[in-house]
């Protein structure tokens, strides 16, 4: 009998469960699972999936939520052979479109049955795991504003987008790769695990999950209305055609800025920094996908 655990965000996508929880249930009970429901308050969720993994042994974790409860299952099975499924019904979810992940919640449960393993590349970010995106600046901005509205949506982020494009702030940052040292002025710098946010702007056209290497995308200070240019690149795979942006693959840095900045990790706020320290984690965790 296969043991599964479901991480349910209630919160995520600012829609309600029940039908979700529904489906769970009759999908857990016609496949004869011994399976546990765990939904996330935002308190101590870590601990308490660490606990009911200790007791379920879980072959599979489905998680239904967005990026965050994502992180909040691959921190709790790191180093582990159990699997993680996405239930994409979180906000943007970056991390499902990454992998491909049906949006239909009834195919994405399937692949608790028929998907197939895809172990990914994570990113030690400062001793904290990422899994998808990191970044500073704009949207570390946008993401705080966002994590304190009570709303959910892309149109809430949207409106967070606007208006820190008119309080853009210039920093200056040291990166020191494994073979140079370079300094660079900039409004945002991605940590890129994966290609693209969950909104589907590809800022990372060469990302892979696989290929134990992340990329930095440098954002210079850009005119207002070459945000819309730039926008319009990323929906169609070009960002990097921009003068604006820099892009570079390694498998570590350490980034100092000038002043401290925002930092976050999968739509989690990690805090204010000055120095952040990132290398690739190989080939860390497990993914069922449609297809590798």
């Amino acid at each position: 009998m296969k043991s599964v655990l479901f991480i349910v965000n209630p919160f995520s996508g600012g829609i309600d469960k029940s039908a979700l929880l529904d489906s769970i249930e009759s999908f857990a009970q016609e496949h004869h699972y011994r399976y546990s429901i765990y939904k996330t308050t935002g308190s101590a969720d870590l601990e308490q999936v660490k606990e009911l993994i200790a007791e379920l042994n879980p072959a599979v974790i489905a998680v239904a939520g967005g990026d965050g409860t994502i992180l909040t299952a691959v921190n709790a099975v790191f180093g582990t052979p159990t699997s993680i499924v996405i239930i994409p019904v979180g906000s943007a979810n970056g991390m499902a479109k990454e992998l491909n992940v049906p949006m239909d919640i009834n195919k994405a449960l399937a692949l608790i049955e028929s998907g197939k393993d895809l172990l990914i590349d994570l990113l030690d970010i400062n001793g904290k795991i990422c899994v998808h995106l990191a970044d500073v600046g704009l949207n570390a901005k946008v993401v705080k504003r966002f994590e304190q509205d009570p709303n959910r949506g892309l149109w809430i982020y949207g409106k967070y987008v606007f208006r820190e494009l008119f309080q853009l702030r210039i920093n200056r940052f040291s990166i020191q790769l494994p073979e140079r040292k370079i300094r660079r002025f900039a409004v945002s710098m991605i940590f890129a695990n994966a290609s693209k946010y969950g909104t589907g702007a590809v800022i990372n056209p060469v990302g892979s999950l696989t290929d134990g290497k992340f990329e930095l995308c440098i954002i210079r200070q850009f005119p207002f209305w070459q945000f819309f240019v730039l926008a319009y690149k990323a929906f169609f795979g070009k960002f990097s055609d921009s003068e604006y942006v820099e892009i570079i693959s390694t498998s570590q840095v350490t980034v100092k800025a000038s002043r401290k900045t925002l930092l976050q990790a999968d739509g989690e706020i990690i805090g204010k920094v000055s120095t952040i320290v990132i290398k690739v984690l190989p080939q860390s965790v497990s993914f069922l996908v449609s297809s590798v």
